[in-house]
């Protein structure tokens, strides 16, 4: 028989495409940071494993979720429909207290930031004596690859998860900002030595806004990996780099520990 048979002799149809992408996305349980592999998702939706996976290489390519290392999460659009934004007040309340910390105890100016497909975008910002000279707002995008706190997170990602990511956007001739694909994978991979520790001595702001601000920002994670970064920014002329870093990886940490 091509239906099931219900209660009192009524037939059930199969589920719809609809009523599959629907159960789809209801496995992430309203959890904007939750991580799911195949599996995970087939046994949550009760759906056919080639049927799942089908719809979800879909999904991913409309955006409505995203793959990462084996892992499935919701995707932009999945979380411009409200998720985003509690996500993103979490993160906010979660690192508050932190960030003010920060810029007592060094003057300088504090981001924090998340990823968003391939932007980073601004959450918070705490101003300092150069505050006005970075064009950073609150909400504003900026491509994740020119930034201090953007390759922190990049960083995170699998070698092959970037190529998917930024591979049309730096394989077009001139690249971008001079970055390249080859040129990010070496700058990954020297994060990745330094135990998450993005670094940028100036030459990056000096190409985005004509001014050299050294900046260094480390990754905040949540329960299912990195969900935004904490950067810190100042003249070429002020603490040196090196001192505060320690702070920042406190900062990070401390946001982290509560987001878990």
């Amino acid at each position: 028989m091509s239906r099931l048979s219900g209660t009192q002799g009524q037939e059930l149809a199969p589920p719809s495409m609809v009523e599959r992408v629907t159960s789809i996305l209801d496995a992430f349980e309203q959890r904007p940071t939750a991580r799911l592999n195949l599996d995970e998702i087939v046994a949550r939706t009760g759906l056919p494993r080639s049927t799942t996976h089908r719809i979800l290489r879909q999904l991913v390519g409309l955006q409505w979720l995203e793959y990462r290392g084996a892992q499935y999460c919701l995707g932009s659009r999945a979380l411009g429909l409200g998720g985003q934004d509690g996500l993103h007040g979490e993160i906010r309340k979660a690192a508050a207290e932190h960030l003010h910390q920060l810029h007592l105890r060094t003057g300088l100016v504090v981001h924090l930031a998340a990823l968003e497909g391939t932007d980073e975008v601004y959450l918070d910002k705490i101003g300092g004596h150069f505050a006005a000279t970075l064009p950073s707002r609150v909400g504003t995008r900026q491509r994740a690859y020119l930034t201090t706190g953007g390759r922190a997170m990049l960083a995170w990602m699998s070698p092959e998860e970037i190529d998917a990511r930024f591979g049309r956007q730096l394989t077009r001739s001139g690249g971008g900002g001079g970055w390249d694909l080859s040129t990010l994978h070496r700058e990954l991979a020297h994060i990745r030595r330094a135990h998450g520790i993005s670094i940028d001595r100036g030459a990056q702001t000096r190409v985005l806004v004509g001014v050299e601000l050294p900046s260094v920002a480390v990754a905040v994670h949540g329960a299912e990996g990195p969900v935004a970064a904490i950067c810190l920014a100042g003249a070429a002329n002020s603490v040196p780099i090196e001192r505060v870093v320690p702070l920042v990886a406190e900062a990070a940490a401390r946001t982290s520990q509560v987001l878990r």
